[in-house]
């Protein structure tokens, strides 16, 4: 029974390769009507299409129903190497799986929200926010980001954009840290959960 476990878990694992390597090469505007792009999307796309029916994971330009699956994907590849480590799977093992990979899910999205804004900074200093598409689309997903942070700390005080994109990347960095170690912490009691 461990080997097929484990043998269902090396099939997982390629399978989540094949679907980043999907997500990757959908970048490249140049590699859409490849052979090798042809072939990935009628492997991957049945599954992520499944994803991208839930409007909430959009967020402006940005479809984030990719990184949602490969999620669930690394959640059954945990569980599935629980499993085979350990021979059986108590609720709070399990417990602890789905707040870990909510916890990746939620990390991903925190990371990729201090980038666009350390590149809204980097736009800001060099004044290409008015000049580049690139930067219009930076500037379109912070600027969410940017009003709810500091409606939150300001209140309705009026300050700067270098001040409001410095006081949202602090922000950000820290609910990253501070979300870090509660999930270790609680991830480590559900662990030593008996049932």
């Amino acid at each position: 029974m461990t080997q097929l476990i484990r043998a269902l878990s090396f099939f997982v694992s390629i399978y989540m390769m094949i679907v980043f390597l999907r997500v990757i090469l959908t970048w490249f505007s140049w590699l859409r009507d490849s052979g090798i792009q042809g072939i990935l999307a009628r492997i991957t796309d049945p599954y992520l299409n499944w994803f991208r029916q839930f409007t909430f994971l959009r967020i402006g330009h940005v479809d984030l129903s990719p990184m949602a699956g490969l999620g669930v994907l690394a959640l059954v590849n945990s569980f599935l190497s629980m499993l085979a480590l350990h021979g059986r799977i108590t609720l709070g093992i399990t417990l602890a799986l789905v707040l870990q990979a909510l916890w990746g899910l939620v990390s991903v999205i925190i990371g990729f929200l201090i980038i666009v804004l350390v590149l809204h900074f980097i736009a800001h200093l060099t004044k290409q926010s008015n000049y580049s598409r690139f930067f219009q689309v930076v500037d379109s997903i912070s600027q969410p980001v940017l009003y709810r942070i500091n409606r939150f700390i300001f209140k309705d005080r009026i300050i700067n954009l270098r001040t409001s994109i410095l006081v949202s990347i602090a922000c950000l960095v820290a609910l990253n840290l501070i979300l870090r170690i509660l999930v270790s912490i609680a991830s480590g009691f559900l662990m030593r959960l008996p049932i």
